[in-house]
């Protein structure tokens, strides 16, 4: 199964539990071997593989046991310089998010005025 955007997250958690036990069995590991060399409890990878949620420090033990932590770059990938900046000579790295402003109507007035101009 595909996972997409619209994937409810319930699916989504079974998807990768199945995926994890796949992985697991077709390394020749039981859930308790496993368990032992991710140092977790063998009931977090029952709940990882019947798609219950799973803190993110044992899956991360997890992935790393089954060797598949070199795909988690594509989770979030490097942020690379968009061409408008490669034109400039210091390429700036965005620290935060702007929010967008409503665009203003032409002829709008505005809901406020200075002073004594009402």
């Amino acid at each position: 199964m595909k996972i997409a955007a619209t994937t409810p997250d319930s699916v989504m958690l079974e998807e990768l539990g199945r995926r994890a036990r796949a992985h697991r069995v077709g390394m020749n590991l039981t859930q308790p071997q496993l368990a032992e060399a991710a140092g977790v409890s063998s009931r977090t990878i029952e709940r990882l593989e019947s798609g219950t949620p799973v803190q993110l420090d044992k899956l991360l033990r997890i992935l790393r046991a089954l060797r598949l932590t070199d795909n988690l770059d594509q989770l979030f990938p490097e942020v690379s310089i968009r061409p408008l900046q490669q034109i400039g000579a210091k390429p700036k790295v965005r620290q935060r998010a702007r929010t967008t402003k409503a665009p203003v109507a032409r002829g709008a007035k505005p809901g406020w005025v200075w002073g004594d101009k009402k």
